[in-house]
């Protein structure tokens, strides 16, 4: 399962060892890392991502979530992101990309106090103890939520809403009196401009949420390709040892 996962710690040090320990988990094929990042919230309420690995094409893509998630964290504008968060920064344009629940966000904000420190990732876990026992071994305070299309199902209800209306005020267009109907054809205009301003965005959501699916594809393969070259690697030196 995809989820968004934050882990709020109250050193950097300690901060840093739980990033080190989820990429170790990564590394042992127990979770898979999307993207991640370690973000600071400053004793005057601004927000610092503090590490991150070089997104690259690939990394930009799938961080859309992340970032918009960490830019909700900042309470934007107050984040101060570093030159090579570019998967951070491109996806903070649209907050709208996020595919968690306001609770959440809610919820990690209240633990991520000044001076803490949070690891902030989307994974993939099939269960999670892994993450939670090596987090909470070093003092961290876990938070995790399913990722969702719940964005999608809003923008359709949201453009069939404005449909509706528009289709009732073309019905009084068509019934009203002619010193009405001026004023009425304008409200259409506006409402008809307001459908396909929303469509676009609409459009543009779920373009990105294909693209991000076929990055985490792309990404699952690569990693299953890289797994199965250690293994190999490994049988072929334990065929060495046997023989000599």
């Amino acid at each position: 399962m995809d989820r968004i996962l934050a882990v709020v710690f109250n050193s950097e040090r300690k901060a840093c060892l739980g990033r080190n320990a989820l990429l170790k988990l990564e590394n042992e094929g127990s979770i898979v890392v999307y993207a991640d990042a370690l973000i600071a919230k400053n004793a005057d309420g601004t927000t610092t991502v503090k590490q991150t690995r070089d997104p690259g094409p690939l990394g930009m893509v799938l961080g859309t979530t992340l970032g918009s998630v960490i830019g909700l964290l900042g309470g934007l504008p107050g984040i101060a992101i570093g030159s090579a968060m570019g998967f951070v920064v491109g996806a903070m344009a649209d907050l709208n990309s996020v595919r968690v629940a306001g609770d959440f966000i809610d919820d990690v904000s209240k633990e991520l106090r000044p001076n803490r420190f949070a690891v902030v990732a989307e994974i993939q876990e099939d269960w999670t103890t892994p993450v939670d026992s090596r987090m909470e071994a070093l003092g961290g305070f876990v938070f995790r939520r399913a990722l969702s299309d719940i964005r999608h199902t809003a923008d359709d209800e949201d453009i069939a809403a404005l449909r509706a209306d528009l289709a009732q005020l073309k019905a009084e267009h068509a019934q009203t009196r002619a010193d009405r109907k001026a004023k009425l054809h304008e409200k259409i205009n506006q409402l008809e401009c307001t459908i396909q301003s929303q469509l676009e965005r609409a459009r543009a959501r779920r373009k990105a949420a294909e693209q991000q699916a076929r990055a985490k594809v792309e990404l699952l393969k690569a990693r299953a390709a890289s797994l199965k070259a250690k293994t190999h690697h490994y049988d072929q030196g334990s065929d060495r040892f046997r023989v000599s």
